[in-house]
């Protein structure tokens, strides 16, 4: 199977330098907005369609990071510093002499593709008066776009190794990029010779119809006559659609374009014509819960391409097996790859019914709670230090899991060194359940916080004893067989609910949450 081993690009979008070895079946890329996951699927396309005319459409300007741009027009301005971006994908061994070489930043021998955007010394002194300006004025103009291999050539994307298919759902009703899609699935199917073939039978056909049909017509007219168009934006590759039930899908609702597109650029096909490399942007836009689990089945069973997937979607990131996860942070252009997982805890989320891994993996600060009580109160109890702060302004996000998951969570911690408080009830032993559990789990930026008393064995008793008076007047009046403490036991969202309605400002938090937020705030 051909593949993508590695990615390396230099002042390419966001990105001064990027290195990124990737897996041969599967790699899930995850992070906030403006992380650079699109980056890399761009990056990619470009490089393996070998396009100069997708370069120029985009424009040098978006593509050139922007920060080094800057500093270049603020310093010196010497034409020997002008900034060079460069993308390099390294291929598994193809087997041809052309790709195989040193032409790359890392000097390895390895067959690759490159593509480069530098300045063309030819027009070195006309770039050098535009540098004399004193408006900020770079000179994209006087840049060449070339494309090379490894080896040094002159490369083009009319034959190409790795046959790729970028499919970008936010795109789905924009007419080229379905005519590009048509195309690049109807290339993946059908080989050189045959294309070649059918499309000389299409414009065979056209002929006639032009000649036969179209003469009695004709015949009538003076001075104006129909005709046939027979340019190259109107061919077989431009004229093809794909259908369902005979229905063309660009007729169907987005939800199921999305769907079918990608279910169609996974199906397997001759090993001789065969998509090799899959970019999926967003691949759960338009999709409801259902088809989001059937196109999930259809990946995990995809194993004849290899797949890139940007993705926003706790689903795809944790059922397709988080150790094949890039993680992206807009603050660090550094990627962090979750192969090092414990394979329990990978799998652990795979079958999990709910999560909230993609919440949890782009937070800086977390809190871990244990109940849906803890959960609704948390934001009042939050705000009762004396600077009245928001758990949004100092960057905290909350979230509630069983008990049983806060090691799941911790191992993904962990690894990306994400600051995690855990608010735990002790269950009757503190010792045992809230220190010698969490012995794997002693990082600086990773602590247990519950109550050290045995008897306070839950988040409910301990907020009755600290608020006995508030709750007694809420939930005492009425009662003629449970307790007050019962009935919080026996009714906790409830109960927290009309807490947070009728007695917020009078709340006190239990001292182990004071000291949990205390924690998460320094």
């Amino acid at each position: 199977m051909n593949t993508v081993k590695r990615i390396v690009f230099s002042n390419f979008k966001r990105f001064k330098e990027f290195d990124l070895e990737l897996d041969s079946k599967l790699n899930i890329l995850i992070g906030d907005n403006e992380a650079g996951k699109s980056s890399i699927l761009l990056a990619l396309d470009l490089v393996l369609s070998g396009s100069r005319s997708k370069v120029e459409t985009i424009g040098l300007e978006a593509l050139f990071n922007t920060s080094v741009i800057s500093s270049f027009l603020a310093g010196a301005k010497n034409y020997g510093d002008l900034p060079k971006l460069f993308v390099e994908v390294y291929l598994s061994e193809q087997g041809k002499p052309e790709l195989n070489g040193k032409n790359n930043s890392k000097s390895l021998v390895y067959d690759g593709l490159r593509l480069d955007c530098v300045p063309i010394d030819e027009y070195s002194k006309d770039i050098e008066e535009i540098l004399k300006d004193t408006y900020p004025n770079f000179p994209f103009e006087y840049y060449a776009i070339k494309f090379s291999t490894f080896a040094g050539e002159a490369y083009s994307g009319f034959k190409r190794p790795i046959k790729h298919l970028l499919l970008d759902s936010s795109l789905i009703n924009n007419d080229y990029a379905t005519r590009e899609y048509t195309k690049s699935i109807y290339s993946a199917n059908v080989g050189l010779l045959d294309r070649n073939k059918n499309e000389n039978l299409y414009r065979k056909n056209k002929d006639v119809f032009k000649t036969n049909e179209l003469a009695t017509l004709n015949a009538k007219l003076k001075s104006y006559k129909f005709s046939i168009r027979t340019n190259s934006k109107s061919n077989l590759e431009t004229d093809l659609i794909i259908t369902e039930q005979d229905i063309p899908i660009e007729s169907k609702g987005k939800g199921r374009q999305c769907f079918i597109k990608t279910e169609f650029a996974l199906q397997k096909n001759t090993a001789e014509h065969s998509l090799d490399v899959l970019l999926l942007e967003e691949p759960e836009n338009h999709l409801s819960h259902t088809n989001m689990k059937k196109l999930i089945q259809r990946i995990s069973e995809s194993d004849n391409k290899q797949l890139l997937i940007a993705t926003h979607n706790s689903l795809i990131s944790t059922r397709l097996d988080l150790r094949k996860t890039v993680f992206l942070n807009s603050t660090n252009i550094k990627p962090f790859v979750l192969k090092n997982l414990p394979p329990d805890t990978a799998k652990f989320f795979i079958k999990a019914p709910d999560n909230n891994v993609l919440e949890f993996v782009l937070s800086k600060k977390v809190i871990l709670v244990e109940g849906d009580a803890e959960f609704i109160l948390i934001d009042a109890l939050y705000s009762k230090s004396t600077d009245n702060p928001t758990l949004e302004n100092d960057g905290v996000h909350v979230i509630s899991i069983g008990g049983t998951s806060f090691k799941r969570y911790l191992d993904i911690a962990k690894l990306l060194n994400i600051k995690t408080a855990v608010i735990r009830d002790n269950d009757g032993d503190y010792q045992k359940n809230c220190v010698d559990n969490y012995t794997g789990y002693t990082e600086p930026h990773i602590r247990i916080f519950a109550d050290k008393v045995a008897a306070r064995r839950t988040f409910e008793v301990c907020f009755y004893e600290d608020n006995m008076a508030v709750c007694d007047e809420l939930f005492l009046a009425g009662r003629t067989k449970l307790t007050v403490q019962e009935y919080m036991l026996n009714n906790k969202a409830d109960v927290a609910f009309e807490l947070l309605d009728k007695k917020e400002n009078e709340l006190v938090a239990p001292t182990y949450i004071q000291e949990a937020i205390a924690w998460i705030r320094e």
